[in-house]
Formats: C-alpha cells, sequence, structure tokens
C-alpha cells in the first residue's frame, strides 16, 4: 500500500509548481503517468490550488462586477471538475479493493477514502499560504504571531488526517472497514435538476 504521506508530496509539488508563474490561467502540464492514482493526485491539487487562487480575486473589492461573474461561473465550474476528480479517485479504490473480503459488521467511516484526501489537499494550501504570511513585511508582531500559531495547528491537522486517512485504506484492505462510496449528487450545475436552468423560474 502506497504511504499516504507522498501524497503531501506531490500536493507540495503542484502548489510550487503553480507559484513559479502565479497565474490562474497558466498552462497545467501533468508529470505522471495518466491512469494511475498519482496523475489523478496532482490534477486534483492543481484544480484546488487555482480555485484556491479564483476565490481570492473574486474577493478583490475593487473588482469589476462583470469580471467578478466570469470568476464565480469558474469557481462554479471548478468546484464541479473537483468533485468530479475526487470521485474518480474513489473508483480507483473501489477497483482497488474488489477482491477484500470484508468481516461481518465491518464499520463504515464518514467520508470515503477520496473525500479525506481532498482535504488532505486543501490542508497543503493552507499550509503554503500561512507560511507566506510568515515572509511578509507590512505586517507587525501580532500578526507573525498569530499566524505562526496557526501553522503549527495547521501542520498538527496534517499529520493527524495522513495518520487517519492511513489507518482507513489498512483497515480497508483488512476488511474491518467497508469501501463504500457516496456520491455527491450535486444539482446546480445539471440542467436536469436545477430550476433555473430547466426553465422552472420562481
Amino acid at each position: 500500500m502506497q504511504d499516504i504521506a507522498s501524497f503531501n508530496e506531490i500536493f507540495d509539488q503542484v502548489i510550487e509548481y503553480y507559484h513559479l508563474h502565479d497565474q490562474v490561467d497558466q498552462d497545467f502540464i501533468n508529470p505522471h503517468e495518466a491512469g494511475n492514482l498519482a496523475h489523478l493526485l496532482y490534477r486534483k491539487c492543481w484544480i484546488d490550488t487555482v480555485q484556491w487562487h479564483l476565490e481570492d480575486i473574486i474577493r478583490d473589492p475593487a473588482i469589476d462586477p462583470e469580471r467578478a461573474l466570469e470568476i464565480k461561473r469558474r469557481i462554479d465550474a471548478s468546484n464541479q471538475d473537483r468533485t468530479d476528480l475526487v470521485e474518480k479517485i474513489d473508483d480507483f479504490y473501489v477497483e482497488k479493493f474488489k477482491n477484500v473480503a470484508f468481516e461481518k459488521g465491518a464499520k463504515i467511516n464518514t467520508e470515503s477514502p477520496a473525500w479525506a484526501i481532498d482535504r488532505l489537499s486543501i490542508l497543503a494550501l493552507k499550509i503554503y499560504h500561512m507560511k507566506e504570511q510568515l515572509v511578509r513585511k507590512d505586517v507587525g508582531e501580532d500578526h507573525l504571531k498569530s499566524a505562526q500559531n496557526k501553522l503549527q495547528v495547521l501542520w498538527v491537522q496534517r499529520q493527524d488526517l495522513t495518520q487517519a486517512i492511513s489507518e482507513l485504506i489498512s483497515d480497508i484492505l483488512a476488511g474491518r472497514r467497508l469501501m463504500k462510496v457516496y456520491r455527491q449528487m450535486k444539482m446546480y450545475n445539471d440542467p436536469s435538476l436545477n430550476p433555473v436552468l430547466y426553465g422552472e423560474r420562481k
């Protein structure tokens, strides 16, 4: 079983690569072979990283309203891409564990492996950008101390979540927990489910 800590290394690589140019429209190049888990993880974190910066842009108080609407729609599309990618990661695990003999009374988890990995990707972004706060020259000591304290909490969260995901996957492999996937069933982007899109305007 792959070491979950290596997922953090992939996420850190993605974020470092993005910040070489720090542009939401820059080209995306995935260095991993299509079809393997690393390829999915790299793509997943890239979506998260671009969306992180779109969320920053749209919060500019001086942003042009038309530009804001454009960014909002990009964020909506990104959220759908993110969900689709997470479900592909879960599909990977469903296939990987398809021959596991689960124990009678095997427990279920509050979320699937991929949605836990999704949180790990977001934590990598939080850590990177909190570290940026520590090198700012335009803030006072209180801000720096607060950022340092928050960073320490984020490191602990990452360590704990990495361990929890590792234990979850080990438990699934051993048959102690079920590999059970719940799809998100997002409705707002589906023209057959969103009443505004299918014409039932209120």
